[in-house]
């Protein structure tokens, strides 16, 4: 909330001096303005990420889409397709991506009692993560299911969207614990 009091002079200087100490920003240059990371030393090595989370939904809800009687069609098939494209899609959406070449993309949907679960797969192999992608294939796929069912269900809730793994890169592996 205080960045959103200063002017935009207070968030230049706040942005200039995160900068400068805080070498984690690499989308940052040295006085605070965005900026896509240079890639291209780095060597190519396989990268992967898991992405997961869920729409939360009434059981009559799950129930339509087991049995296939959602309005608008076969929403699972829609929602695989949606966040596959969308991944694909990705450095379009993010600013600061770098477009990749996908070598796998998986969309795995489970429905249970109250929700359908999303788990994305993104692999490649080259100089830069695919954490992103993982991220907005798992993101779609969950709004695209909103999207189809919501006439049936205005209470669905989309959450829980996060990294879950990555493997790869110069920080190696990486595991959310439960």
């Amino acid at each position: 909330m205080v960045l959103a009091r200063l002017s935009l002079f207070g968030r230049h200087v706040l942005c200039r001096r995160l900068a400068a100490e805080v070498t984690e920003f690499t989308h940052l240059d040295s006085e605070g303005k965005a900026r896509m990371v240079d890639v291209g030393d780095k060597p190519a090595t396989r990268r992967r990420a898991v992405a997961r989370g869920q729409v939360t939904m009434s059981p009559a809800t799950t129930a339509a889409l087991l049995e296939g009687t959602v309005p608008k069609g076969d929403v699972l098939a829609v929602a695989r397709v949606a966040g596959i494209q969308a991944a694909k899609r990705t450095w379009e959406l993010i600013p600061l991506c770098h477009p990749l070449s996908l070598s796998a993309l998986s969309v795995d949907l489970v429905v249970a009692e109250d929700h359908v679960a999303i788990e994305a797969v993104a692999e490649t192999v080259g100089p830069t993560g695919v954490e992103m992608e993982a991220l907005t294939a798992c993101s779609v796929a969950a709004l695209t299911i909103y999207d189809m069912c919501k006439a049936l269900d205005k209470h669905m809730v989309v959450e829980g969207v996060a990294l879950w793994e990555k493997d790869g890169g110069r920080s190696g592996s990486w595991r959310r614990s439960e």
